[in-house]
Formats: C-alpha cells, sequence, structure tokens
C-alpha cells in the first residue's frame, strides 16, 4: 500500500511514518518545516525517517494547492493521513493569520487534492479535543455527539471548521473521510510548546515552571505508541455508504484524565528533581479539562490504549535527556 502523509517531520506524523515503514508500505512525506517551533528537531525526525527503504520526503506547503494536487495524484496513493497544522492554542491569538492559512487553506488544499485522486480510498485527517470547547468534568467522557459550537480558541475554530468543510466534501463527493479528534498526545520526538516537554527543559535547568489553572486543571494524557495505534487502525475502515454518510470523526484518547499536579508529580520522579512552581491563572484559550470518550473508535477497530502516563512520561524523559545531549 502507498500512503501520503503530511506533517511528515511532526511529532504525530514522524511516528505514523516510522510505524507504516516498519510494516513495509510505501510513505510519501509532506512537510514545509516551518519555525514555529526549532525546525532542528523537525530535521531530526525526519532523519529518523530517510533512512528507511519506502519513504520519500517532499518539502512543500500544503496550501499550496497546485503542487500539492500533483502530488497526491502523481504519488498513487491508496490513503492520506493529514496530520500536517498550525499547532497551539497561545500561539493562534497572536499569529491569527497562520492558522487560516495552513488549517484552512491547508485542509481544503489537501479536500481538493483527495477528491480527485484516481486511486484514493480514505482520507484520514487530525483534528483535535478542543472543539469540544471549556466544559467540566462529569464524571463521562466528551463523546463525538456533545455540541462542539463553542470553540476557546481560534486553533480551535479552525479545527471544527476542518471538520465541516470534510463533511461537505464527503456530502458533495462521497469523499470517504475519518477525522480524528486527539487528546493531549505525549512522548518521545514530542512538541517543545507542549507543558510536559518545557516542564522537563526548565526544572533540568533548575528553573521554576508556570502551573496555569492554579494547578487545577486536567487532561486526558495519550502515549503517541497508542495514538499511531488509533490512526493505523482506522486505515482500512473507510466509512461506508454515501455522501454525509462517509464522512465519521472519531475520539482517540487515553480516556483517563490525569490531574496538571499528578502530571507534575510524575514527572519529578521520572526526572529525579523538585519542581520549583509558580501558580498562576489560566492563559487565554486555554481549557479545565479534557475526557475522551472513545466507545465509537473502539467498537469499529477494538482500539484499547496501553501506557499510563506513570509509564509513557519516564520514556520521554529518558529521550529527552539523549536528545538533548546528542544535539
Amino acid at each position: 500500500m502507498t500512503l501520503l502523509v503530511t506533517g511528515a517531520a511532526g511529532f504525530i506524523g514522524r511516528a505514523v511514518c516510522e510505524r507504516l515503514l516498519l510494516a513495509g508500505h510505501e510513505v510519501v512525506g509532506v512537510d514545509s518545516f516551518n519555525a514555529y517551533y526549532d525546525p532542528a528537531l523537525k530535521e531530526a525526525r525526519a532523519a529518523t525517517l530517510i533512512l528507511h527503504k519506502g519513504f520519500r520526503m517532499v518539502r512543500m506547503d500544503i496550501a499550496d494547492t497546485g503542487a500539492m494536487a500533483a502530488l497526491v495524484k502523481d504519488s498513487g496513493a491508496d490513503c492520506v493521513i493529514h496530520l500536517a497544522a498550525q499547532a497551539g492554542v497561545r500561539h493562534s491569538i497572536d499569529n491569527p493569520f497562520a492558522y487560516a492559512h495552513s488549517n484552512l487553506t491547508g485542509h481544503l488544499s489537501v479536500l481538493e487534492a483527495c477528491r480527485h485522486a484516481p486511486r484514493l480510498n480514505h482520507l484520514i485527517y487530525a483534528s483535535s479535543s478542543s472543539v469540544y470547547g471549556d466544559r467540566p468534568l462529569n464524571g463521562q467522557g466528551f463523546s463525538e455527539q456533545d455540541p462542539a459550537i463553542a470553540p476557546a480558541s481560534l486553533y480551535a475554530a479552525t479545527k471544527r471548521s476542518c471538520e465541516l468543510m470534510s463533511a461537505s466534501y464527503a456530502h458533495l463527493y462521497d469523499l470517504p473521510q475519518s477525522g480524528l479528534r486527539f487528546f493531549t498526545v505525549y512522548g518521545p520526538w514530542g512538541r517543545p510548546d507542549m507543558a510536559y516537554y518545557s516542564f522537563s527543559r526548565e526544572i533540568l535547568a533548575g528553573r521554576p515552571i508556570s502551573v496555569f489553572g492554579q494547578g487545577q486543571m486536567a487532561r486526558d494524557f495519550t502515549y503517541i505508541d497508542d495514538i499511531v495505534d488509533g490512526i493505523l487502525g482506522l486505515i482500512p475502515c473507510p466509512p461506508p455508504g454515501k455522501g454525509a454518510e462517509r464522512h465519521q470523526v472519531y475520539n482517540i484518547g487515553d480516556s483517563q484524565p490525569v490531574g496538571l499536579m499528578k502530571m507534575i508529580e510524575i514527572l519529578e520522579q521520572a526526572i529525579g528533581i523538585p519542581a520549583k512552581k509558580i501558580f498562576t491563572d489560566m492563559q487565554a484559550g486555554d481549557v479545565t479539562a479534557t475526557y475522551a470518550d472513545i466507545s465509537k473508535i473502539a467498537g469499529l477497530t477494538g482500539y484499547h490504549p496501553t501506557t499510563p502516563l506513570e509509564v509513557g512520561l519516564p520514556r520521554f524523559v529518558e529521550w529527552y535527556r539523549r536528545y538533548t545531549t546528542d544535539a
């Protein structure tokens, strides 16, 4: 099988490409290597992929509609896994047009390319748990049937907009699509703007960490290997039917929300150094808690995350120490 993966030098994209390559698939990776965070990390991720037979990296902006259409068509891809996006809730407040370009125009460019691709039988794309907005935990996970009409950030609004664009393309063109609402992904090769990553950097440097929301926030932390399991399990499951039925969204999370203070405690134990903490209020665009109801994807593919935070965070710390030593 030939697969095209956008955002291939990103955190999730690299892990997906590696797993596909190890399974013997042909993979075309696409990434712009932008400077939202240090491109050296993206280059290092890409370097782990180019060693594999059957991998090709294309450096381009997915919002270049002509180039994207030509690439999808010429690749002969059976499936496109669209993970490229401008990430980061807080960054969207200061740089809104970057999100319109990468997330809105970029997603539309991928949709147009896919609807004209002769061999394509499934488009899998990244959405986000942020589409649910800021809501309290009530003992039940966020369900795909819950309203997603009050985004707390522009980033969340663009991700919900992508879902609506995909729904329209399914309705108009019978384009089979699966949207994945990711819940706080973490692990080796992760993003430096994520809390667990920045906390590790500051703790090891002896600097204090800013604990937002007075430490009362909670997240459904999901280890990268579990996320990849969920994505790969969906590849052979394009939504059946006609029109709007051909677009489905799925939560992918650990379904075990963990409080921020508990996460910090696990991280301190893994690093072996207590954190100096500065407690402060939530930042604009943040949400109080996330909690995935994964019954929909579990019923379809048998998806079942297996890596608790107590196992995954020490793996990240081990990688981080090695990466920063070698860099």
